[in-house]
């Protein structure tokens, strides 16, 4: 039987998702959980990875298990045995042929940046930036990542998937209350692409980079001609859809 798994995170004090020799991580805790409930031991399959200090509204995993059991007592019971920095928010029943990474139509990331004065208390949460951004630059220069192209650029340097073709189908960017919203929704993405974006939009706001330059960025398919990437505390796995 398989079910399928929405859950959160903080990922402040987690060595990012994926389970990691003599490092905490969410995948760890969640497959110590699922054993202890089941008595055998269990394996996640989620729709992605996120990197250390990255939170999760809606992350989604499925695992596979002969045993049955109620889902809404199997939600209560992983949350009364889960740390406090996870949630389940729901687990279902789903097709056996069904994957939580393979069946994923598009994702959708949300990255979180304090125009105003340093807050302590979003410090975990809110990239503090402190001072001000020209936003409609931001947001002119944001048009020129979406749709489909090669992030090769914007991707981890050592990180050699076997395709950097991606396809942003939306990036939404929103002001409110001195927080700075950036919202992307596309079908798939590398490792650090969207928190490399944002470094170059940051870079673009602060008026440092031409927004000309970026059609450059894409021909050369090389890191070191995109800006700094951007910190990690701001970044969210914000939805997973699914067919």
């Amino acid at each position: 039987m398989r079910y399928l798994m929405t859950f959160s995170y903080d990922g402040t004090n987690f060595n990012g998702y994926q389970k990691q020799k003599n490092e905490r991580t969410v995948q760890q805790e969640i497959e110590n959980v699922l054993s202890k409930i089941f008595n055998t031991n269990i394996t996640i399959s989620a729709s992605g990875r996120t990197d250390s200090k990255v939170h999760a509204i809606n992350q989604k995993a499925h695992f596979d298990c002969l045993k049955k059991m109620n889902l809404n007592s199997l939600t209560k019971a992983m949350n009364s045995l889960l740390p406090n920095d996870i949630y389940v928010k729901k687990i279902n029943h789903v097709k056996q042929d069904f994957h939580a990474r393979y069946n994923v139509v598009s994702k959708e990331y949300e990255y979180l940046i304090n125009l105003k004065k340093y807050n302590p208390l979003q410090r975990n949460y809110v990239y503090q930036y402190n001072r001000s951004l020209n936003i409609e630059l931001i947001k002119k220069a944001s048009l020129l990542f979406e749709g489909t192209h090669n992030f090769k650029t914007f991707t981890k340097t050592t990180s050699e998937p076997k395709d950097y073709v991606r396809t942003i189908n939306k990036i939404t960017i929103t002001y409110s209350n001195g927080i700075l919203k950036l919202i992307f929704n596309g079908n798939g993405f590398l490792r650090y692409m969207v928190r490399n974006i944002v470094g170059t939009l940051i870079s673009v706001g602060e008026e440092k980079t031409s927004i000309n330059e970026i059609p450059e960025m894409f021909e050369k398919q090389n890191r070191v001609y995109a800006c700094k990437t951007a910190h990690p505390e701001g970044l969210y796995l914000k939805n997973v859809f699914y067919k």
